[in-house]
């Protein structure tokens, strides 16, 4: 029998990487699981596909994308184990929100450092043994933030960005050698990556943009409750690692899926005032000297107190409190 492929999945210790991770081996694949506690994160996978601790076809390795010493410790450590792999599937990512004035610049540099260039220092270390094999895939996981920036994720947003023109151009350098590229742009899954300890919450709700903050997050939460598990986004790796033309970008996920149709349809102030709208954030100059733009909902109530007869309002109030103090 053939030796199964070997694919490398980065960030395999949680949410989308871990979820990839499980479904390749149970596809088959011989995975190299890369991640930053690899004593803590193995064990889990095992469990998970029920791996035992001699099996080769569930490989661990030691990968902080902001050391480069470890970076190229870890390429070297995937070639002893398995040569040249098949394919390499760069997951790892921290998330952050915030509006551009209020992150440091220290993020910015640490979410290049994973998002791009810990992922070029790897790319570039496994690039020769993959460009002798004459085959193989690099698949780039970016998001929508990738296609069009959006508020509150200034750094998240640019660094996808800069990891999608990075995929295209190698595309274009690597297929003569046999070898493609494909970016997996994700829409919403229900992953722990909000709460990883390397992500950043510099958002300031008593600040400028509170009101800006305070409408985003509660649509993002409505949205949450829509999010697919990270086992659904593992079908679009799947279907990656089968791609044979030299450049793909998938959507993977319905909402990623309509972005990316609509970007190619619209224009960029018709994409910019759809995230707008999309996200509650009022029309420009909206905010000059103070003002606080009313949202929809709040509009709503006040035609509502304008018709309403007042005992009915003060009912309507009480059984609105009474039902939130009953959620919490």
């Amino acid at each position: 029998m053939a030796e199964p492929r070997a694919v490398v999945v980065t960030g395999a210790s949680r949410g989308l990487g871990f979820a990839t991770a499980v479904r390749l081996y149970r596809e088959g694949w011989r995975v190299v699981a890369a991640m930053r506690t690899p004593d803590r994160g193995l064990p889990l996978l095992r469990d998970e596909v029920g791996a035992s601790v001699d099996d080769d076809r569930l490989i661990g390795v030691q990968l902080d994308l902001l050391d480069q010493g470890s970076v190229a410790a870890a390429a070297k450590a995937i070639e002893e184990a398995v040569g040249a792999p098949y394919a390499l599937v760069h997951n790892a990512g921290i998330s952050a929100a915030g509006m551009v004035e209020e992150t440091d610049i220290a993020l910015w540099q640490n979410m290049f450092a994973t998002s791009v260039l810990g992922p070029v220092a790897l790319t570039q270390a496994l690039l020769p043994s993959m460009r002798a094999a004459g085959e193989g895939r690099i698949v780039l996981v970016s998001s929508a933030a990738g296609v069009r920036g959006q508020p509150a994720t200034g750094p998240y947003s640019a660094a996808k960005g800069a990891l999608e023109r990075w995929g295209e151009s190698m595309a274009v350098e690597i297929a003569p050698f046999g070898l493609g590229v494909t970016i997996l742009v994700a829409g919403t899954y229900d992953t722990d990556i909000i709460t990883d300890e390397g992500t950043t919450d510099d958002r300031n709700f008593a600040g400028p943009y509170a009101r800006l903050h305070n409408t985003m997050n509660s649509r993002g939460r409505a949205a949450m409750k829509m999010a697919r598990p990270p086992a659904r986004f593992a079908d679009g790796v799947v279907k990656a690692l089968a791609d044979q033309k030299s450049f793909r970008r998938r959507g993977v996920g319905p909402d990623a899926s309509m972005l990316l149709v609509s970007s190619r349809i619209l224009p960029a102030a018709g994409m910019h005032h759809m995230s707008r709208i999309v996200l509650g954030i009022p029309p420009q100059g909206s905010m000059r000297n103070g003002a606080w733009p009313l949202t929809l909902a709040q509009k709503g109530m006040v035609f509502a107190a304008k018709i309403i007869p007042e005992p009915i309002m003060q009912r309507l109030a009480a059984l609105a409190a009474k039902r939130k103090k009953n959620e919490e």
